[in-house]
């Protein structure tokens, strides 16, 4: 069943107090992040159930007895860990903190490539532009600026998309070549993971991969490195150009998480120009985490925080959409949903999409 955000039954108390956290958010957020950077909650962990003290850890860890006191004791009040007579124990959400891989996925994502650009949120939602992309260089949108991001920036960033889709691409891969497709056009291939992932599934498919160059180069390297760059071609584009086309004549084009990327006026060139590109015969693939059609509270919070990286850092008009706005885009564009699959990997959304006759 999909996650609707019901009115709040809590109680004024402890409403108060949840306006308090969101109040020194940051605080604790940056709280956590050295908690992990130092390896102080692993120090914890260590230590299990006989708990450990200050002063251990200041023996086992780069930081001081002041510095680990201020950490912990805000460490206890976000419930990170629990202090006994002997000493600090790791909490639920501490455990989680350190040992959830999407918790650290998204942590890092957080802190290396939005945290210092959301500052400039503000002025992002004012003008429709990502303002926050300054603290990285002097770029309009983040995509054709990837290849050049400071390392660790890069990381968290490849880190975080690979992530979400990776994990959806063992139940997606055969519900799509269950139709049988021959040439795949890839359209924000990115560096070609998907792409690769249908080689290995398929040893007769041709991919095309639609992106900027800089991406094209290192999907081309990676091709060449699975033994497959005879199988996967690449067309160098600017998919925001209107008057540029597409590959046309394939039986399958592809999108996935790709359309967020983009405003409602782009996904609808986009669409329109897919569909020009298309045959009666040809379909389309979307793959998009809907945040109205989310199995959890926790994963309708992660979407819906994920429309402001967007808007701050990736171009200040695109964000992760609720799903009758894109099938209305799908409908403008003379498209329409022949499949419709929910809950694959975490929280996606396959939908298979021909042309109207």
């Amino acid at each position: 069943m999909p996650f609707y955000r019901t009115p709040s039954h809590i109680s004024a108390f402890n409403a108060k107090f949840e306006a308090q956290k969101i109040a020194f958010g940051p605080i604790s957020f940056q709280v956590a992040h050295c908690l992990l950077k130092f390896d102080v909650l692993a120090q914890i962990d260590n230590a299990a159930e006989r708990g450990i003290t200050a002063a251990e850890l200041s023996q086992s860890t780069p930081l001081s007895e002041y510095a680990l006191g201020v950490l912990l004791d805000m460490g206890l009040s976000m419930g990170l860990v629990w202090q006994h007579e002997s000493g600090y124990v790791l909490d639920k959400t501490g455990h989680f903190l350190l040992h959830d891989d999407m918790a650290a996925i998204n942590l890092n994502f957080v802190q290396d490539v939005c945290y210092q650009g959301l500052f400039s949120l503000d002025t992002a939602l004012l003008e429709g532009k990502a303002a926050g992309l300054k603290v990285f260089g002097d770029w309009d949108t983040i995509y054709p600026a990837l290849k050049d991001l400071p390392p660790k920036a890069k990381q968290s960033w490849f880190a975080f998309d690979h992530y979400y889709s990776d994990h959806a691409f063992p139940q997606l891969l055969p519900l799509v070549f269950a139709h049988k497709p021959s040439h795949l056009v890839d359209i924000g291939g990115n560096t070609g993971k998907w792409a690769l992932s249908c080689c290995d599934y398929d040893a007769n498919i041709e991919v095309t991969i639609m992106d900027y160059p800089g991406q094209l180069e290192v999907a081309t390297q990676n091709a060449i490195a699975r033994g497959v760059a005879a199988r996967v071609h690449t067309f160098a584009t600017d998919l925001l150009d209107d008057t540029l086309p597409f590959v046309d004549g394939a039986d399958t084009y592809w999108m996935s998480q790709f359309l967020d990327c983009f405003s409602t006026s782009q996904i609808l060139s986009i669409l329109q120009r897919t569909a020009k590109a298309m045959t009666p015969n040809s379909q389309l693939f979307i793959v998009e985490t809907f945040w109205d059609r989310q199995p959890s509270a926790a994963s309708a919070y992660c979407v819906n925080a994920t429309s402001l990286y967007f808007s701050v850092m990736a171009n200040g008009n695109s964000r992760m959409y609720h799903s009758k706005d894109l099938l209305a885009l799908l409908h403008q564009a003379g498209l329409y949903v022949d499949e419709d699959t929910d809950n694959l990997g975490l929280g996606h959304t396959l939908l298979r999409c021909k042309l109207k006759p």
